[in-house]
């Protein structure tokens, strides 16, 4: 009984490593910190995709609600360290910024970033039904 109980359980073991990684062993996040956005740029110092995507700056407010893109820069899959998207229209000091994790799927082009508001082009990418994002503020 024993024997078999530890065969189950290396099997198992050796099952959840595989599948761990097969997907780059790391779960979907953003790491970012408030910072200044005088250069035009909003970097996020990590962000770990399960796949090929985007990095997508919404603006949101108090309600934390993902609002128009402003910015958007590719992602690989896997790690992605010091991510800087381009503002694509003007964010003040004070402004809070929504960085999230999307999708390449569901596109007309790969490569080219095809998400509006509440499209399912590109979209957002959701873990137990979370987005995969950050909320940080202008400076």
């Amino acid at each position: 009984m024993k024997r078999t109980f530890l065969a189950i359980l290396v099997s198992s073991t050796m099952t959840v490593s595989a599948a761990i990684a097969g997907g780059h062993g790391m779960a979907p996040m953003v790491m970012a910190s408030d910072q200044s956005v005088e250069s035009g740029i909003v970097t996020a110092e990590k962000v770990t995709a399960g796949e090929n995507g985007w990095l997508v700056v919404h603006r949101t407010d108090a309600d934390m609600k993902p609002g128009p893109v402003v910015g958007y820069a590719p992602l690989r899959a896997g790690e992605n360290t010091d991510v800087a998207a381009i503002l694509t229209e003007a964010v003040t000091p004070g402004d809070m910024l929504m960085l999230m994790v999307h999708s390449e799927a569901g596109g007309m082009a790969t490569g080219v970033f095809e998400y509006t508001l509440g499209a399912k082009e590109d979209g957002p990418i959701r873990v137990e039904d979370k987005l995969v994002m950050s909320v940080i503020t202008a400076q």
